[in-house]
């Protein structure tokens, strides 16, 4: 191991040793080297005269570029589009993306948590947990309706095994009675699991309501006191979409500094939250009550960031980071928010028709991007090869029983019209 890995292992040791025990084995061999990137950091302050350390190319001032490229960009300054971008991201991006995360979350306000590091959008921050905290075989516990790369990232790379408990109840709550077992029964197994709470949901639309979330908290507060580690990350990828009866922030907030056994982990990003999917901009934030285990998880984060992509897009940061600082922005976020919510609502709306009942039935949704049917007498993959080759309509199948449907990129003009479609193709099939 090297000597670097090893002293920010034997810091985790005399901070919290429950997170050390987290660690992959990966995880525990992961460190930042004081190589290049150190050295050109030092030489950046001191070098007065020439820099010939970091692996760019400069001109004049600054780095160089091709002036057919940076006319489409000529709104900012090359060294912010051109260079490479901080390991762990812009600080400011960084500060400012902390400051918005308090100012959403209130329950985060007492809680000490780290300064969000930059990754190249969630997924590579549910790739990040892999490495850090998953060894083959290990177990994590997650609902049965979970979006599918959760697979490749976490069973295939890894070889953790994914123990799954149904998503609702009959009534169409959240089944914390399901979860609840299903994590006692890993606890027994075993002292430690990964829990991924993705809400909204991807694919139902659900988010739990107030109550439902406070019961989520006890049972994972109860099973840590019980002596089992749990690593317990938030999926907030369509954090902020909330339409209806549901929690309005994040568990994190809540499960931050909840007990020496359980660490929470935040993943999000402007990614869906600001509609800049193209840009490929998350964050990964740890919480523990020990600046020790945060300054060691970031080190240990920074050196899987490096052993992969090396940093993230500089421009996308540059792009968050100028929104953020818009006077615009508040406004035309919730200008799009509003016409996320009519859509969903008229969803509901045109599902309310009672012929519908003979083919499908709907699961809960209250919030995100998507919602889902359950159909009654037709297999899911028939029905969405059929709806694309005889009416032009693409869906996804979940399961045999299961259709998702993204109100998200349907107008609200268009939405009665969608499902008469699938109402029509789902009885040409029965």
């Amino acid at each position: 191991m090297n000597p670097l890995a090893q002293e920010l292992n034997d810091v985790l040791a005399q901070s919290n040793p429950h997170v050390l025990e987290m660690l992959s084995d990966l995880g525990k061999n992961l460190f930042f080297p004081k190589g290049i990137l150190t050295q050109s950091a030092e030489a950046k302050d001191k070098a007065h005269k020439y820099n010939a350390t970091i692996g760019i190319a400069t001109e004049g001032n600054g780095p160089m570029y091709l002036q057919c490229i940076h006319d489409k960009l000529s709104a900012y300054d090359p060294k912010d589009i051109f260079t490479y971008a901080p390991p762990a991201g812009k600080p400011e991006l960084r500060a400012l993306w902390r400051e918005k995360m308090l100012r959403e979350n209130p329950s985060m306000q007492d809680k000490n948590f780290g300064v969000p590091i930059v990754t190249s959008a969630l997924t590579h921050g549910l790739s990040i947990v892999a490495d850090m905290f998953l060894d083959a075989g290990d177990h994590m516990v997650m609902p049965d309706m979970m979006w599918g790369n959760y697979n490749l990232t976490f069973t295939t790379r890894r070889g953790a095994i994914i123990k799954k408990f149904p998503t609702f109840t009959v009534k169409g709550g959240f089944n914390v009675p399901a979860f609840k077992t299903a994590l006692e029964n890993v606890a027994a197994e075993k002292n430690k699991a990964v829990v991924l709470l993705n809400f909204p949901n991807n694919p139902s639309g659900y988010t739990p309501t107030v109550e439902e979330g406070d019961e989520i908290v006890k049972v994972l507060k109860g099973v840590a006191e019980d002596g089992c580690n749990l690593v317990v990350v938030t999926d907030d990828a369509y954090f902020g979409l909330f339409y209806e009866d549901s929690m309005k922030e994040s568990l994190y907030g809540k499960l931050a500094n909840m007990h020496p056994r359980v660490l929470a982990v935040k993943l999000d990003g402007a990614t869906k939250e600001e509609y800049v999917w193209g840009f490929r901009t998350g964050f990964i934030t740890y919480a523990d009550k020990s600046d020790a285990v945060l300054n060691a998880l970031e080190k240990k984060t920074l050196g899987c960031i490096r052993a992969t992509i090396s940093n993230c897009s500089h421009p996308g940061q540059t792009f968050v980071l100028d929104a953020l600082r818009s006077d615009k922005f508040l406004e035309q976020k919730q200008e799009k928010f509003d016409i996320m919510k009519g859509r969903a609502l008229k969803v509901k709306d045109v599902l309310a028709a009672s012929k519908f009942a003979e083919v499908w039935e709907y699961y809960p949704f209250n919030s995100g991007y998507f919602m889902c049917l359950k159909l009654k007498n037709v297999d899911a993959e028939n029905l969405r090869v059929h709806l694309l080759d005889k009416y032009g309509v693409g869906t996804i199948s979940v399961n045999k029983t299961d259709l998702r449907i993204a109100f998200s990129c349907i107008a609200e003009e268009n939405v009665e019209e969608l499902f008469e479609l699938i109402y029509k193709a789902a009885k040409d099939l029965a």
